[in-house]
């Protein structure tokens, strides 16, 4: 039983996306997680915070370590967060080095570091399907371009343009959102890091060479800390609710010109009353993830009110939708790439 149709056993047949939802599994999360202490540890040692021992026992973790996964679901209903009882679980496992692990870190420095590394690969994987259903718009294009079509204007008869028309429509914001993507990845998603309440008072004078050895080694990159400055996630969110909406465009065109004849849709779509029909289920659903990734938006915008140095209430709510945007994201660009291959005729006949 879940209650999320991103998960459910059944309905995530339709709506569901299993490489972008692993990144979202608990042990990707945890896993994550452990890398930042990982990393921390051999930063700290290279400054000289911590001996060199103690972060190659730190770094042997992830290969022995495994989490008792019902003392943190406990822990979590009393903390809010996961890392108290993790790092608890992590020290007893590391022995006489555990008190090191963790040095000068926070809750959050964890948390959010692990998703950056986790949005990282959701990024990269929104850029290859982003690829692909460019390159099937350009198929059609190849095939169809040229075949004449009735432009319309607010539903109703326009003027004659062409299939490549419409086409060049669908691709201009694909291309956009690809280029997008690519320069989040470039630029690279950030590392949070800043202790207890963002000065990394623990740190001393070692703290901004920490900082920059921790990003290099994560492969993010190194900005002050963000506890409360939460732009960033809306940012993501924002360009992940841009590409849905731009993928829903191309459903809604699509579905109406099946509707009126100027599209031929292969694939599924049955019905269970009336089996002539081909019900354009993959377009309609590229609408229905635009629009709820358009409503979870306003979400990640209440979000951005992060009072004082950290917010409970706030970050609490990231969790709630980043995950879900970006998985119907993955969906709609699955889909999206079906769709478009599944087309069997586009414009008059």
């Amino acid at each position: 039983m879940t209650a999320s149709a991103f998960d459910h056993p059944i309905v995530s047949g339709l709506l569901g996306d299993d490489e972008i939802g692993a990144q979202f599994s608990a042990s990707a999360e945890l896993s994550a997680m452990l890398g930042f202490e990982v990393a921390l540890a051999e930063a700290e040692a290279a400054e000289g915070l911590i001996p060199a021992e103690a972060a190659h026992a730190i770094a042997a973790l992830p290969e022995v370590f495994l989490a008792d996964l019902d003392a943190l679901k406990q822990s979590i209903g009393r903390d809010g967060v996961v890392i108290p009882d993790l790092v608890r679980q992590w020290r007893a496992a590391l022995g006489e080095h555990g008190k090191l692990l963790h040095f000068g870190a926070t809750s959050q420095d964890a948390i959010d570091t692990g998703l950056m590394l986790r949005l990282t690969a959701v990024l990269s994987i929104l850029d290859q399907r982003l690829a692909a259903v460019a390159t099937a718009l350009d198929g059609l294009d190849t095939r169809f371009g040229a075949k004449p079509l009735m432009g319309r204007t607010r539903m109703q008869a326009a003027i004659p343009i062409t299939v490549s028309d419409r086409l060049t429509s669908w691709k201009s914001p694909v291309v956009a959102h690809k280029a997008a993507v690519q320069g989040m990845l470039e630029s690279g998603l950030p590392l949070q890091f800043g202790g207890a309440a963002g000065t990394l008072e623990k740190l001393g004078d070692k703290a901004l060479a920490v900082r920059g050895r921790l990003a290099d080694l994560l492969s993010l990159a190194d900005r002050p800390q963000w506890h409360s400055q939460r732009s960033v996630i809306a940012d993501i969110g924002g360009l992940l609710a841009q590409i849905t909406g731009s993928l829903g465009k191309i459903g809604q065109d699509l579905a109406l010109m099946a509707d009126n004849g100027t599209a031929v849709i292969g694939g599924g779509g049955a019905s269970s009353a009336m089996p002539h029909k081909r019900n354009p289920v993959k377009a309609e659903v590229l609408v229905t993830l635009a629009r709820f990734n358009a409503v979870q938006i306003s979400g990640l915008h209440q979000a951005l009110v992060h009072e004082q140095e950290r917010s409970g209430a706030a970050w609490t709510l990231e969790w709630m939708i980043l995950p879900q945007m970006a998985i119907a994201t993955g969906a709609a660009t699955r889909l999206a790439t079906d769709l478009l291959l599944s087309i069997e005729d586009l414009g008059e006949r």
